[in-house]
């Protein structure tokens, strides 16, 4: 796995973290999903560098007090520790939450 890839995982990890706990952070599961720049286009526009982190939670999770400001900003934080500074301004989060009872392990409801 390249270098980038790993400090990328670690650090959205560690976003995590930064709100939640450290404890909570050990039971976040990242996916890097890459498109090409080509098949990526905002406005009818293709080759848009934009860097989209979406992180889904179970809605519980954002009833902690500023959750989801504290989220946006450790995320775009990270990223930019990892990606660098002048990726800032490309970073969009998007906040998910996914009902309880919409999620299941193991074949039963969680």
């Amino acid at each position: 796995m390249c270098t980038l890839e790993v400090e990328l995982i670690q650090a959205l990890t560690d976003a995590i973290g930064d709100v939640y706990g450290e404890q909570f952070s050990r039971l976040a599961g990242v996916d890097l999903i890459g498109i090409p720049r080509r098949r990526r286009g905002t406005g009818g526009v293709a080759g848009n560098d934009e860097v989209l982190v979406t992180l889904n939670l179970r809605e519980g999770a954002y009833r902690v007090p500023d959750a989801q400001a504290r989220l946006i900003t450790a995320i775009t934080d990270r990223v930019v520790g990892a990606l660098g500074e002048d990726v800032r301004d490309r970073v969009v989060v998007t906040l998910t939450a996914t009902p309880g009872g919409y999620i299941g392990t193991g074949g039963k409801v969680a």
